[in-house]
């Protein structure tokens, strides 16, 4: 029996209607199926089995007809690869790296026809003969709070050829945002500092997704890696040299004022530096000797001193002077160090927090930007220039 609508149809329609007819209806013959009743096919690249597959290479699933519903990358002790659909959902695509070395299993399931069909690969990543890691992140003591100028310091265990595509893996992410921008040191330390301050009292969190990541020379990203700082109160001293006074601010109030004995400015060693300054470490005591000199030379000396507070890299700290007590507050007879009463030394160590801000004015010696963490002292335009995205 001629079924009247559909030939109706096909003669309102032309010939290329009728050819479409002829496709969609059944044949005959046993087991003949329409064309429509035919099952999608969902393709995953890279196919079941594949090895050496590159790290910072793609994986993409695809499928035939209806939609693909969830894509998962499951890698026992490698990263958690994460993706994007496409195309109303008939394409799926990773974006980001996989571990090297690891064998991964992606598993898709798509709907079609009112119908789920699963589909899996399980493959494995090229090992590379190099890889590189973080070797260290500073800040990192546990429970440790810092102060609103502390950077944030990235070293790797090897020299980085390609930096543009390492420091696109780093993320800085604050409660409280503020701009920021890396700049390299050397070829294997990258390091991070704010415009102006962190906001006091919030977590920054770190993230590096180097995992994969193609760093040049055949080396490929190990790991990912994460670290949270705990930016305590926003803690500044300022002080003028040449009137031998600090005050300490703590969220702007004002905690004390300390009178101390910078140094005497006989030579460039022994005059205190100018310029914004961040506290980088404590000790109780630490042993201070002249630098470049031996016993016995002019000028050589050797001082255990308590309750030390290091502010650069040429040997400039706050600490105890009892021996100096009568010029604190009246004259500059130090080798180069802020000279403070015993009492006002361990006050200021036991509030003091790595990354505190410490600003010196009067002196005719200016600290430079890479004397300690002395960053501040770089203007922000010059140093996001050293970023390998600029």
């Amino acid at each position: 029996m001629v079924n009247k609508g559909r030939l109706r149809l096909a003669l309102t329609g032309g010939v290329g209607a009728m050819a479409v007819l002829a496709a969609g209806c059944s044949i005959g013959g046993k087991g003949a199926l329409a064309a429509g009743d035919s099952p999608a096919v969902v393709t995953i690249t890279p196919a079941n089995g594949t090895a050496q597959v590159k790290p910072d290479g793609t994986i993409e699933v695809k499928t035939s007809g209806g939609k693909l519903e969830k894509v998962t990358v499951q890698g026992q002790g490698a990263v958690t690869v994460s993706g994007r659909f496409a195309d109303g959902h008939k394409v799926w695509r990773s974006d980001r790296t996989m571990t090297p070395g690891a064998s991964y299993t992606v598993t898709a399931q798509a709907r079609d026809d009112g119908k789920t069909r699963t589909a899996t690969s399980t493959f494995t990543t090229l090992k590379p003969s190099a890889t590189l890691s973080i070797a260290d992140v500073t800040p990192n003591l546990k429970g440790e709070k810092v102060g609103i100028g502390m950077p944030i310091f990235v070293r790797f265990d090897r020299p980085v050829t390609d930096k543009a595509a390492v420091e696109r893996t780093l993320r800085v992410t604050p409660d409280k945002p503020v701009e920021g921008a890396w700049r390299w040191i050397g070829s294997d330390q990258v390091v991070y500092r704010t415009k102006t301050f962190w906001q006091p009292h919030q977590n920054v969190r770190f993230h590096a997704s180097l995992a994969g990541v193609n760093a040049g020379g055949g080396v490929y990203g190990a790991a990912d890696a994460d670290a949270t700082l705990s930016i305590g109160a926003a803690q500044i001293t300022t002080g003028d040299i040449g009137g031998h006074h600090m005050t300490v601010t703590r969220d702007g109030k004002k905690l004390r004022t300390v009178p101390f004995s910078a140094g005497n400015g006989e030579t460039r060693e022994f005059t205190t530096t100018s310029g914004v300054h961040l506290l980088m470490e404590k000790g109780n005591p630490v042993t201070m000797t002249s630098p470049g000199r031996q016993e016995g030379d002019p000028g050589y000396y050797k001082t255990v001193v308590n309750y030390a507070v290091r502010f650069s890299n040429s040997g400039e700290y706050v600490h105890s002077a009892p021996w100096s007590v009568g010029s604190q507050g009246s004259a500059n007879v130090s080798h180069g160090c802020l000279n403070v009463s015993p009492e006002n030394a361990k006050w200021f160590y036991d509030i003091a927090q790595r990354g505190d801000v410490l600003k010196l004015t009067g002196s005719t010696r200016e600290v430079e930007w890479d004397n300690g963490w002395s960053v501040f002292q770089m203007p922000f335009d010059e140093w996001r220039q050293g970023s390998a995205l600029k």
